[in-house]
């Protein structure tokens, strides 16, 4: 009779780092899945931001004014950007393209009962230049997400 050990206990000592080996892995698959999910949910919220900012762009193209309405869904929608993007990009938001809104709605206001005249033609002026301002940022938009709307693996 021999004093080798039997069969079992190999395999009980083969299956102890086993399990932990893949314990390990699966820990780490997880971790990953979690980077991932967060860089989804980043994504999306940023591109919630862009999509408010083009909307509302669009909507002033659109109508040639800027509503009450579309100026406070745009404050809204971009109201996170600085949490989620850069500070320039909140600046860029909040004092480029809403101040321009804001003085276009002005002017619109102004225009309403304005006879022809030098006044009337300087005020469409000035709007026909804040309109053309605001078609001329999808561009920059682009350019200012474009680091944040981007899904690296």
């Amino acid at each position: 009779m021999t004093c080798d050990p039997h069969w079992t206990s190999y395999i009980s000592a083969f299956l102890v780092p086993l399990v932990a080996c893949i314990a390990a892995f699966i820990a780490f698959r997880q971790w990953r899945t979690a980077q991932n999910k967060l860089k989804l949910d980043l994504f999306e919220k940023r591109l919630s931001i862009y999509h408010s900012t083009t909307a509302f762009i669009s909507s002033v193209m659109t109508s040639g004014k800027a509503s009450d309405d579309e100026i406070r869904k745009f404050m809204i929608g971009t109201r996170e950007a600085k949490w989620l993007l850069s500070k320039e990009i909140a600046l860029y938001l909040d004092e480029q393209i809403y101040n321009k809104a804001i003085d276009l709605q002005t002017l619109h206001s102004m225009l309403e009962g304005e006879p022809v005249g030098d006044v009337r033609t300087k005020n469409v002026t000035e709007q026909a230049e804040i309109k053309k301002w605001l078609a001329a940022q999808f561009s920059v938009i682009d350019e200012y997400f474009k680091p944040y709307l981007k899904i690296k693996h």
